[in-house]
């Protein structure tokens, strides 16, 4: 088992973590709570993990076609050129995402204390899909002293007049970041919203095509 950090080396190394929360927009406020918060996201009925004490949920509007978001956003083979932090992307099968889809990728966490400089190898699969509609996924993040036992990511697109609202909402279990949840959360909320802003900057730079 990890180790648990210290407060101090928890934050340093969250800090590294702005992709690993696997979001700009008007981000709703991060809580700390055993249950998620009413009117959770969902795919096909299922949403974030229920007993994370970690969650947070962001939203932004996107002046791009809905085709041209969703197709940015599944297409994670094409994450390391649009997301900077994501190192590395690796499909485990083909096709387009579907329920049992895998993929594995990687981004850097620079050296605290008391963790040498790692790379945090996540391996995500989805477990439910709705083509321009939603998709939801989960997986671990592993590195050298640093650890996510369980990430749950929900993803909602709705089309909306001029372009589209991607709404996301994600929690975090693990038992190295739940010995100091309070500092965790902190960090779990602007990564979602970095990850929302580079959603948006990619699509509004495409060419529309209707």
């Amino acid at each position: 088992m990890f180790r648990t950090l210290t407060r101090r080396n928890l934050r340093a190394a969250l800090l590294a973590l702005p992709v690993a929360a696997g979001l700009l927009g008007a981000a709703a406020p991060a809580q700390a709570a055993s249950a998620p918060p009413a009117g959770s996201l969902t795919c096909q009925g299922k949403g974030i993990d229920s007993a994370a004490k970690l969650h947070h949920r962001t939203e932004t509007f996107i002046k791009a076609p809905l085709s041209t978001v969703w197709r940015l956003h599944t297409d994670v083979e094409s994450w390391p050129r649009w997301q900077k932090p994501v190192t590395s992307m690796k499909r485990l099968d083909p096709g387009r995402l579907h329920p049992g889809s895998q993929f594995r990728w990687t981004t850097p966490a620079p050296a605290t204390p008391s963790t040498p400089a790692t790379t945090l190898v996540i391996t995500s699969t989805v477990h439910q899909a709705k083509p321009g509609q939603c998709i939801r996924w989960s997986g671990p993040a592993i590195g050298q002293g640093l650890r996510i036992d369980k990430g749950t990511h929900v993803w909602n697109f709705v089309p909306v007049r001029g372009g589209v609202i991607v709404r996301t909402e994600e929690s975090w279990t693990g038992q190295q970041l739940e010995a100091d949840a309070a500092t965790a959360i902190k960090y779990l909320a602007p990564g979602l919203d970095l990850w929302l802003a580079d959603l948006k900057a990619a699509a509004e730079s495409r060419p529309c095509h209707h």
